[in-house]
């Protein structure tokens, strides 16, 4: 049985000469042309094209089930850990980085000191917030007390260091300044001995020594002659060069019969 739609067309062709049926074009777009030009026949062949409503192939790439990204923890509890070392991988803030622990960008948390990961709770900070931390000493539980006493950087403490006694100068050379007294150089050697007439300045490494012209001088207070320095010597230059030069060969040298 025609369908309504299609039964009038259908009607029209059949009551058609051959003669003007021979003229009818069969192409799909011939018939939408004719349609829309009002015409008064259609093609008697009938073409039914079937759209697929589901992917007939498979997927190009298997990006869906991927493998997986290995988050979760990756250091347990009390475990020993290094700087940069990986705690704990995840995706959001399930935990947040505690005491000695700090966040990347992908919510990963990382140590940043050596010692113990401590998982913990902090109320005073956040009442349902979970922490990761490092604790210095496995004994110890996070998160420290406000009012303790921080382990910082290196690992240590912070404790009042008592000031060192000031070197004297003027004392001589045979003597040593200890506290207020004064003491033999045979009793007492771990203290720097101050020269008559010296002046110590503080360096960068927050070490008393003596001014570089003073040291430079060391040679003529001691009685010790040093062939004076000519500017603009080349020869001489250069002999100090070869020598070195030579020196430096027969080095080689001796390093090399020793490996035979």
């Amino acid at each position: 049985m025609l369908l309504p739609r299609i039964y009038a067309p259908a009607r029209a062709v059949i009551a058609l000469s051959k003669a003007s049926r021979s003229t009818i074009i069969r192409s799909s777009h011939a018939l939408d042309a004719l349609r829309f030009a009002n015409a008064p026949f259609l093609s008697p062949t009938l073409t039914i094209v079937r759209n697929a409503s589901h992917q007939s192939q498979g997927r190009a790439n298997g990006a869906k089930d991927g493998p997986g990204k290995r988050l979760g923890a990756k250091k347990t509890g009390e475990e020993y850990v290094i700087p940069g070392n990986i705690i704990f991988k995840q995706r959001g803030t399930v935990w947040f980085p505690g005491e000695n622990c700090a966040m990347g960008r992908d919510h990963t948390i990382y140590a940043t000191e050596s010692g113990y990961v401590k998982y913990y709770r902090d109320p005073v900070k956040h009442p349902k917030r979970q922490y990761i931390g490092v604790a210095f000493k496995r004994h110890e539980s996070l998160p420290y007390p406000s009012n303790a006493a921080r382990r910082r950087r290196l690992n240590m403490l912070a404790t009042q260091v008592e000031p060192e006694p000031e070197l004297q100068v003027g004392i001589p050379e045979g003597d040593i300044v200890v506290g207020e007294k004064i003491a033999s150089e045979s009793t007492v050697r771990a203290q720097p001995r101050a020269k008559a007439g010296s002046q110590l300045l503080m360096g960068k490494n927050y070490a008393y020594r003596e001014a570089n012209w003073q040291i430079g001088r060391a040679a003529e207070r001691a009685g010790v002659k040093v062939r004076e320095f000519v500017r603009g010597d080349r020869f001489r230059a250069w002999r100090k060069s070869a020598a070195r030069k030579a020196a430096n060969a027969e080095r080689r040298g001796l390093r090399a019969k020793k490996r035979k």
